[in-house]
């Protein structure tokens, strides 16, 4: 008879990996899991290789449960209940739902019934607005990076399985990692654009008339363009493309992206062509005070082409009577801007 086989020591450091890979997992789908919390995760990960087998393996077990059946997780919590009823559970009963979670590859108890919601919740999420006059570049932690304008404010959530952005105002340049198994959503006011890796920027801007709906100008990749909340009718851009939408989110005809780029004004140049000047200084006011006013309708109506930095206010007044028949009447710090004589 061959001896018995000496017991085996529990792997101390199996141990540790299985303790850490629980403790990233529940911080990571935490609300208050921000940018420096998953570089430390990444950081984990590029320690050692083991790292992110264990990780992957947890995940994974994890998303097989929602392979189970609605009615088979039914019976579990009715099992449960039953026990809980029970004055004294016999040991058969007891065993009965272990099994059948074990069954699953883990011990899941009464966590599962929270897991759909813990999968609704971002992984991160963030405001992110500039002052005006200001610009302000974003590096997110799933690799994108954002560009945004002035007076802009959006919000960023990143799930495990899809990206989102909401545009509130303003207007952004994204440069959008891809991953074609986690889509990248921005949603500004009626429209919704779509994509898994690409270069675009898009605007938004509500509160200045004439401009309540949204346009979106590729400069590489595809990306999908459709009416907020969905619909069958869908524009699909390719790059030096652009759309732009009414406040409804009905779309114009696609056009080609003018020759100055998707955002000029990452450059600070700020150009128009045949458009009128009151929406032009309207633009311009979004930079800094220009210090003009008009009031005249048959003045606003004026049409304006030409390329201004919109830092450069004294230039700008000395440049509207010779792009426009008009002169400035001052009036202090303000000046109105009427028909010339």
């Amino acid at each position: 008879m061959p001896p018995p086989s000496p017991p085996q020591t529990p792997d101390p450091d199996a141990s540790r990996l299985r303790q850490d890979v629980l403790e990233w997992f529940v911080r990571r789908h935490r609300e208050d899991w921000r940018a420096p919390d998953e570089h430390d995760f990444q950081a984990w990960l590029d320690a050692d290789p083991r790292h992110g087998v264990a990780y992957g393996q947890w995940e994974a077990r994890w998303e097989a449960l929602d392979a189970i059946s609605p009615e088979t997780v039914a019976g579990w919590r009715r099992g449960l209940a039953d026990q809980k009823a029970a004055a004294m559970p016999t040991r058969r009963s007891l065993l009965k739902p272990a099994m059948a979670f074990a069954a699953a590859g883990m011990t899941v108890g009464a966590g599962y019934l929270g897991w759909r919601q813990l999968q609704a919740q971002p992984v991160f999420e963030q405001a992110f607005a500039t002052r005006r006059g200001q610009q302000l570049d974003v590096p997110l932690p799933d690799g994108t990076r954002l560009r945004l304008d002035t007076a802009t404010r959006m919000e960023v959530r990143l799930f495990r399985d899809r990206r989102e952005v909401t545009l509130i105002d303003g207007q952004a340049v994204f440069l959008v990692r891809a991953d074609a198994a986690r889509p990248f959503d921005v949603l500004a006011g009626p429209l919704q654009v779509r994509v898994s890796g690409a270069r675009f920027a898009v605007r938004h801007t509500p509160d200045i008339w004439g401009a309540e709906g949204a346009r979106v100008s590729v400069e590489e990749g595809k990306v999908r363009v459709m009416r907020s909340g969905g619909g069958e009718h869908a524009v699909f851009l390719a790059a030096g493309q652009q759309v732009e939408s009414d406040a409804l989110g009905v779309l114009a005809a696609v056009s080609g992206v003018p020759g100055e780029g998707i955002a000029p004004w990452q450059s600070h140049r700020l150009s128009f062509v045949d458009t009128p000047l009151s929406h032009a200084l309207a633009e311009l006011e979004r930079y800094g005070s220009t210090g003009l006013v008009v009031h005249d309708p048959a003045v606003a109506a004026l049409r304006l082409t030409g390329t201004f930095d919109p830092r450069d206010a004294r230039t700008l007044r000395r440049a509207l009577s010779s792009a426009l028949p008009v002169r400035l009447r001052h009036a202090g710090p303000v000046a109105e801007v009427v028909s010339a004589p």
